[in-house]
């Protein structure tokens, strides 16, 4: 089982207001090309970034580049196979696939741009990063049996910091506005539960 069912009703919850949250930032932001207050005071703290935090968020955006996407994502399902967890392996590659590929049918639908015409709603970067260690954190959980609350902390918290970063990390560069990074992550915490879920159903069907 990749989703462990300790985290399974609460992450359900989460996923459910993640899947709001998207809908509602991507209406608002509906074929914009301006920031909006939120994204013009929370990138007013990011800006003037120098060395070598400038080098950490360069740093962070690679892993979210094919190259460094590619290398995660192979290490993790190579490493899924050595410890003998298919069912992980399929999930890593799902799982992050599906939430990248949900952030990018996203763009095009919502519009939203930034720097000309540079679909920016919501950040695949972000989405990528939050997918993989969400990912990560449900074989953790399932590994060492965490209980139902230090099972969903650790989840969340995991995703959190995944998030937080990689979106720092967008805003920094210029990449994204705040919002965008907002809503790669709900885009994550929305869809790699629900795939989770249905690789243990058709697993266990199989089964």
């Amino acid at each position: 089982m990749v989703l462990p069912s300790v985290v399974r009703v609460g992450l359900a919850v989460i996923a459910g207001l993640a899947a709001v949250v998207v809908a509602v930032l991507g209406v608002l932001y509906a074929g914009d090309g301006q920031p909006g207050r939120v994204d013009v005071r929370v990138g007013a703290v990011a800006e003037g970034v120098a060395p070598p935090w400038l080098y950490v968020a360069q740093a962070a955006d690679f892993l979210g580049e094919p190259v460094g996407a590619a290398v995660l994502v192979l290490g993790a399902v190579v490493g899924c196979l050595l410890f003998r967890w298919p069912r992980a392996a399929v999930l890593v590659g799902v799982g992050v696939g599906a939430a990248v590929v949900v952030a990018r049918l996203l763009k095009s639908l919502v519009g939203r741009t930034i720097h000309g015409d540079n679909l920016s709603f919501p950040s695949g970067h972000t989405a990528f990063l939050t997918a993989f260690v969400l990912v990560v954190a449900f074989l953790v959980v399932g590994r060492f049996g965490l209980g139902r609350a230090a099972g969903l902390l650790f989840v969340l918290t995991a995703a959190l910091v995944a998030g937080v970063a990689m979106g720092w990390a967008q805003v920094v560069l210029g990449a994204h506005y705040p919002t965008d990074a907002l809503g790669g992550w709900c885009t994550a915490m929305a869809v790699v539960p629900a795939v989770a879920w249905g690789v243990d159903r058709v697993a266990d069907g199989r089964r």
